[in-house]
């Protein structure tokens, strides 16, 4: 089967009425990498901001895992275990048990592979083996030392209601942020938010948290992500094999979804617009397949590698996200959007820039395709009756490391706000 990823099982009814004008959102541009070598021009930089590891209910050991991104050239990582940082003492078990973390083949091949010494090992009194996990210190000390690669410290921020699952990855944090808890989802949602940003404020520090996942379990809808004005960033593509980010004929998928919440937000709503990222959500680096590093990724321009630099420049929505289509330029003003995409040879790229339209009345069209191009450069000349435009670039090379069959290369440009009429 070959199909392009996320897109809508069932349509999905958008209602909305127009609340006002809204202005022109920027989005970076950038050179290609190669010739972003002056100090002080921003780049891009790749990163996953969705990973985890045997501090919590990953396979590996954080080491592994961060091994491999570095394999796949990986600039930035961070490992967001549920509800835990990587800060303290933490043993697990080697053995074949069903309890047992580590087996003894991947204990061996993480000495064979780090050497003896830095993988550290102890008998308890009832003769179980016992491996150390290492802290985030440690690791940046290990992987850090060549300034082309930072680990950014964050977690899970693992909540529920009713058993549906609510998470939330936090970005940048200097300390653990428990899950708040709450009386239904929007509440979970809200103070988890606020939480997040009262963690920012007490440090000064850039610190980002976006909503993951919103249909594992169909925990999240449309509406919820809408109506909780905070939320600015969510998971459009998540490489786990349990989300549903392609929907159902119930449910809308995670682009759907993304037109929906920019919709009300950006209508009657009135509240900021919504971004965009993808991620591995990763858990088996050792064995399986379920969700492994190199599904999908956040490319960000930031002049510095560093945690605060990345996390800004998020936060100022200068990214897109990637499943395998790299883009070379994002530029944007009061008249038109364009995209310029780094091609590889044979492969065909379709953009198509997708929004929604306002009238006198309302919404005219909600979520629709505005324009299609096929090329290595599209652009979108505003017509002044956009609400949003954003643009989905679509490759026809299939994924080598697929979340499904027959799911293409694609990158998702942020939304821009043209000036109203």
């Amino acid at each position: 089967m070959r199909r392009a990823p996320l897109t809508a099982a069932a349509p999905f009814l958008l209602i909305a009425v127009l609340a006002g004008g809204v202005l022109l959102a920027s989005v970076g541009s950038s050179r290609p990498e190669d010739d972003a070598e002056t100090a002080g021009a921003a780049r891009w930089w790749r990163g996953n901001t969705h990973t985890h590891t045997l501090w919590s209910d990953g396979d590996a050991a954080p080491e592994a895992v961060i091994d491999r991104y570095r394999e796949l050239r990986y600039d930035f990582l961070v490992l967001s275990d549920h509800n835990r940082l990587q800060d303290r003492e933490r043993w697990v078990r080697v053995g074949e048990g069903k309890k047992d973390r580590v087996r003894p083949k991947t204990l061996a091949a993480l000495r064979e592979r780090f050497g003896e010494d830095a993988v550290a090992v102890r008998e308890t009194k009832d003769g179980k083996t016992e491996m150390r996990l290492r802290t985030l210190e440690q690791l940046r000390e290990q992987f850090e030392g060549d300034g082309d690669f930072i680990l950014i410290q964050g977690e899970e921020i693992t909540d529920e209601f009713e058993k549906r699952p609510i998470h939330h990855n936090a970005i940048n944090t200097t300390e653990l942020l428990r899950p708040p808890g709450g009386e239904s989802v929007r509440e979970v949602m809200q103070r988890t938010i606020e939480l997040v940003n009262a963690h920012a404020k007490k440090t000064g520090r850039p610190v980002l948290v976006h909503l993951n996942h919103p249909n594992f379990k169909w925990a999240i809808t449309p509406d919820d992500v809408a109506h909780v004005l905070g939320e600015r960033f969510f998971e459009v593509y998540n490489g786990h094999r349990s989300v549903h980010n392609e929907g159902d004929a119930d449910h809308p998928s995670m682009e759907a979804t993304w037109d929906h919440v920019l919709t009300l937000r950006l209508g009657p709503l009135g509240g900021e617009p919504l971004y965009g990222l993808a991620t591995d959500d990763a858990h088996d680096v050792v064995s399986g397949d379920h969700s492994i590093p190199g599904r999908g990724w956040v490319m960000v321009r930031a002049e510095k590698l560093t945690p605060d630099a990345i996390t800004a420049a998020m936060l100022r929505g200068d990214f897109y996200a990637s499943t395998g289509v790299t883009l070379t330029s994002i530029e944007s003003d009061e008249t038109s959007l364009t995209v310029k995409i780094a091609p590889d040879d044979g492969v065909t790229y379709t953009t198509r820039f997708i929004g929604s339209r306002v009238g006198e009345g309302g919404i005219t069209e909600a979520g629709v395709v505005l324009q299609e191009s096929t090329g290595t450069e599209a652009t979108y000349r505003f017509t002044g009756d956009e609400l949003y435009v954003r643009a989905t670039v679509l490759s026809d090379r299939e994924h080598p490391r697929a979340y499904a069959e027959g799911d293409l290369e694609t990158a998702w440009v942020q939304p821009v706000i043209p000036k109203a009429r």
